[in-house]
């Protein structure tokens, strides 16, 4: 499978820097005349994702198995780790994190379907889309109602994605504590700390898996070299989101995850619960910005431009 930039001519707007055009099965961004990436919600798909991310320069920042399969240097596990995705791994007990339909079937797993795109905006400075996704158990129960809305920036040095989610609970909805979750990214190979050029750091200054994993953070940005350019990847977690500053699901092998539902395993501690209970009814919002940079953290001046978006 192929990144693919669909243009509809229908959709664009005369000048505009940032396209956001619908079509079969996905939503394609372009930034200042050149592919970003695409939200795709196929048929196939267990979960809705943001694939590939590509750097200003134009350098796939995420690892593209399994859509790609012969990228040199990439390993072929967690079949699941698709770009950048929101879901958790257990609400009401169905996991919604690790379900995939090149993983082995299970009853457990839950499916996140698109109900219908609200709309798409371009412009010259930004452009935007809004969905809305419904979480089903395997039974096909629509657990929760996903409003989506993302926006994309147009800048010389830097790629901006704002999310912006509300989960409405169809029924009581439990989120359960553990580390699957929620809001996460796979990186390039290149990327990674593991075997790649990568390191990890959060807002505290702490550096590594060691360090980063299972720990509190308004953001953790993860830097490495690829293809002779230093990039990084930063996550911003929301002043405003519940159990802010999140805990971090981040891994040397290049995924890293704000968890806002982990508690247990991140502490260490069994006897400590992360879950939460939304009523019928109620709603939920997350809001998290990502940023893909030149440069190391403090070249970018991450910390600033956190401080800036939670102002």
């Amino acid at each position: 499978m192929k990144p693919v930039l669909l243009l509809l001519a229908g959709v664009l707007v005369a000048g505009a820097q940032v396209h956001v055009s619908q079509g079969k099965d996905r939503i394609a961004i372009a930034i200042d005349g050149q592919p970003f990436g695409d939200l795709i919600y196929g048929p196939d798909d267990w979960k809705p994702y943001l694939w590939p991310l590509r750097s200003a320069s134009g350098k796939i920042v995420v690892r593209q198995y399994p859509m790609v399969k012969n990228v040199a240097g990439e390993t072929h596990d967690h079949n699941h780790h698709r770009g950048l995705w929101f879901a958790h791994g257990d609400v009401n007990g169905f996991d919604f994190w690790s379900s995939d339909i090149l993983n082995k079937p299970s009853s457990k797993y839950g499916k996140i379907v698109l109900h219908r795109v609200v709309g798409t905006r371009s412009g010259p400075k930004r452009g935007s889309l809004k969905a809305i996704f419904d979480w089903k158990d395997p039974l096909g129960n629509i657990l929760i109602s996903e409003t989506r809305r993302m926006t994309f920036y147009s800048d010389p040095k830097l790629r901006i994605v704002d999310v912006d989610i509300t989960l409405a609970a169809r029924h009581k909805v439990v989120f359960g504590d553990t580390k699957e979750g929620t809001f996460g990214v796979r990186l390039a190979a290149p990327l990674q700390e593991q075997k790649g050029t990568g390191h990890m750091i959060n807002a505290q200054a702490a550096e590594g898996e060691k360090k980063v994993w299972g720990k509190q953070s308004e953001w953790v940005d993860y830097v490495g070299t690829l293809d002779g350019e230093k990039l990084g990847i930063a996550i911003f977690d929301h002043p405003k989101n519940l159990r802010h500053p999140v805990r971090w699901h981040a891994r040397a092998y290049g995924l890293f995850a704000a968890n806002p539902f982990g508690l247990a395993e991140f502490v260490g501690d069994k006897t400590k619960d992360g879950k939460l209970t939304l009523p019928k009814n109620w709603k939920l919002r997350y809001r998290y910005r990502v940023v893909i940079h030149p440069g190391d953290t403090q070249s970018a001046s991450i910390g600033e431009l956190y401080k800036r978006w939670a102002k």
